[in-house]
Order: C-alpha cells, then structure tokens, then sequence
C-alpha cells in the first residue's frame, strides 16, 4: 500500500467514525470537497433545521483531489456520509454504476420536477437512466472583462470575433494585455476553446457530432479551432508558462482586460478584489446579427448514501435542496446560479449571467465526452497546448481528439 493511499484510507476511516457518531447522536452528515462553502452551508443548513427542529447537518469538507478516492473508499465499506455533494457527467459514474446512491424520481424526491431536462440529464447514469442527484449548480462559460480598462481604452465590448481582435488590437496598443489567459493549466484551455468555438459552431454541431454525422476532424471543427491561433498575439507574454492563478491575477490586478471563464469565478474576484469593476459578457458571434451562445453546464449535484441509516431524513435533506426557497439562498450565499427553476437573484451581474443563459450551448467534452477514457477533455487539453504553442496543427488536433474518442465512441467508428 502507497504512503499516499494509506493516508486516504486513514481519512476515510476517520470520516467513517464521525459520520457514524452523527448518526448516532440522531443527526445526519453533508460531505463536500467545498472547503470554502462552509460558511454558507452551515448558514444554509441553520434554515434547514428551523424548519426541521429533529434533524441536525453535520458539514464535511475534503480536499477536492482526494474527494473521490475517501467517498469511494468509504461507500465500499458500507459507510459514508447521509447525503453526498458529488460531481456530475462522469464524476457521477463511479458512485452511481456501484450502487452506492440512491436512485431518485419524483416519488421520493418532487421537487426534480424543479429541474430542467439537461440539469436532469447531468446527474443520470448513462446505463439504467436514472437519476442519482439533485443538481446543485450550473455554471456559465464566457468573457469577464474590466469595464474601466475597456473605458479608458475607448473599447465597446465586442460582438462579433472581428470586433473581439479590433479590440484587442487598440488595448494592446494602449499598453494592456488583452487577454488574461495564460495556455499552461490544461482544464482551463479547453474551457477557453469551448468559449470561442461554440458560436462558431452552433447548436446543430452538437446534434451532428453526438450522433456521428460529423466528428473534431471534419472542416467546422478544425477551422473554429484555426481562430483561437489569431488570440495568441493577445496573450501575456510567454503565455504557454502562464498558468490558471496568474492568469487570475493579471486580471484581478488590471493588468489584463479580459478573462476567458466561469461565472464561478465572480463570487471569488470580488473577494479578491472589491473594487474590481467588471462584466460579464456572451463570447463574440462568427459575424454581426448572429447567435453569441455561451456555455453551459451542470457543477455537482446532492445524492443519497444507500446505506444511509437515516435516510429518510437525507431524503427530506435533498427534497428542501431541490426548492426555490433553498435555490434563493444559495445564489445569495455561493454567489453561483441555482438550476432551479423560478429562482431570481437581486446581484445585477448574477442575474445578467441568467439571463445569457437563455442563448446558450452545452460543455461538449464535459457533457458527452467524459464518461470513458482517453476522454475528449484529456485529449482536448493535450491537444490545445501544443496547438497553442505552435507545434501541432488544428486538423492535427481535430484527428487525434477524434481517434482518441473512437476507441469507444461507435459513431465515430470507421465502418
């Protein structure tokens, strides 16, 4: 047994005692990988208990890269926490195909009906169809930018990709990097080519390549990827050393006038920096009057032990989770949107974000591409840093992604 893996097993069997000492004194536990959120959980959960006088949350928290391994670990041993923060699409798989989780519908849990298909859809388990989570957030993809360096600069936020390097062209004359976004953290440049590609591509590209009528390797893919290459020149200097934190930096210190991004990031800006007046806007269109979707997709979700011994509370957990009184807090609290359905925020930026939503594409990798391996993400990143170094090509990009995918993806097969 790895020092590393033993260290895990030691934290899992120490989380097993206190999930077990919550049962016992009648309470239930929460386990997250968000060690941040504690603050708003437990204020979240002081609500719950108002409401529900007999039933106490115990919050757990764990380091997000050991998250999966102490949840499996302990689950195996038939223990755990009541109820589960897990990830969704494929991060859900593991748990689910085991049989760890309780399967939900709206029998048990009503308030699903609160979700949109695709948030649905994002907690299901591909084999059965059944869905196994409540979906905790959704997250949007586009373009943070600096209102005060845009103004100084005498730039108008762009709508089309001829605007996007117009205005990157005066900023950079100004004196100020573009764009944030260094190519050295792999996660992070497939969320920037998805940012740009989709307007390009359209919603039907992710109709056709589901079902295999086109792949990564055919003409729209590798010449939506082709103009990502036109960015560099608007990079930080020496860009393919540029990782995720200092790219956040660059932006935060206004160094930078755009950051390519989540709306996960807002809540964390504005802490870092109060004073930070920026925006959040849709990703430029191919040309003026076209669609600017940006991108979305489903950030976790709340699940059931099925060998939790309380489990019609954590049951009764979920179902106050799935409401609109919940989902009102938690943007309120987390700063992130709710997927629930009805659920309005009084932060202009957050509603705005919502409100970009309703033109909008899916996460291709994340939604369909990651659920067997190589992944389309893996092989994305990979893929991106060279092509932004200069040492692959687009097609080659394109070729390998798709190669890579069809050692299990059959419409992509070669018959």
């Amino acid at each position: 047994m790895s020092k590393r893996f033993g260290r895990l097993v030691l934290l899992a069997a120490a989380a097993w005692g206190g999930a077990m000492s919550a049962a016992n004194a009648g309470d239930i536990t929460f386990w997250t990988w968000r060690q941040e959120d504690r603050a708003a959980y437990t204020t979240l959960f002081a609500e719950f208990t108002k409401a529900n006088p007999d039933i106490h949350v115990k919050f757990e928290a764990f380091a997000a890269e050991n998250y999966n391994t102490i949840v499996s670990t302990a689950l195996a041993g038939g223990k755990g926490a009541d109820v589960l923060h897990t990830r969704a699409y494929g991060g859900l798989e593991q748990f689910a195909k085991a049989g760890y989780l309780l399967p939900l519908d709206t029998t048990n849990v009503p308030e699903l009906a609160n979700l949109s298909p695709d948030a649905l859809k994002s907690e299901t388990l591909r084999a059965d169809g059944k869905v196994y989570s409540l979906s905790s957030a959704s997250q949007t993809l586009g373009l943070l930018i600096n209102k005060d360096i845009f103004a100084k600069a005498g730039v108008t936020p762009p709508k089309t990709w001829d605007e996007l390097l117009a205005a990157c062209k005066t900023l950079k004359a100004a004196g100020v990097t573009p764009i944030a976004n260094g190519s050295a953290t792999g996660w992070t440049d497939e969320i920037f080519a998805g940012i740009f590609t989709n307007p390009m591509l359209g919603r039907g590209f992710v109709d056709d390549v589901v079902a295999g009528r086109t792949n990564f390797a055919d003409p729209p893919y590798v010449n939506a990827l082709t103009h990502l290459l036109a960015l560099r020149d608007y990079m930080p200097d020496g860009y393919t050393g540029i990782d995720y934190a200092t790219s956040q930096q660059l932006f935060l210190s206004g160094r930078a006038a755009i950051f390519a991004g989540g709306s996960f990031e807002i809540a964390n800006f504005r802490k870092q920096n109060p004073k930070l007046n920026m925006d959040f806007i849709a990703p430029p269109a191919p040309k003026a009057g076209e669609p600017q979707p940006v991108t979305v997709y489903f950030d976790g979700g709340y699940a059931v032990n099925a060998k939790s011994p309380d489990q019609a509370d954590a049951i009764k957990l979920v179902r106050w989770m799935g409401t609109k009184q919940y989902g009102d807090k938690f943007e309120a609290l987390l700063g992130n949107i709710s997927p629930i359905k009805g659920v309005t925020s009084d932060d202009p930026l957050i509603a705005k974000v919502s409100e970009l939503n309703s033109v909008a594409m899916p996460y291709i990798m994340l939604a369909y591409f990651r659920f067997d391996t190589p992944t389309g993400s893996e092989l994305l990143q990979g893929g991106m840093q060279k092509m932004m170094a200069g040492t692959v090509t687009p097609q080659q990009v394109g070729t390998d992604l798709t190669d890579g995918i069809a050692h299990y993806y059959k419409p992509f097969q070669k018959k």
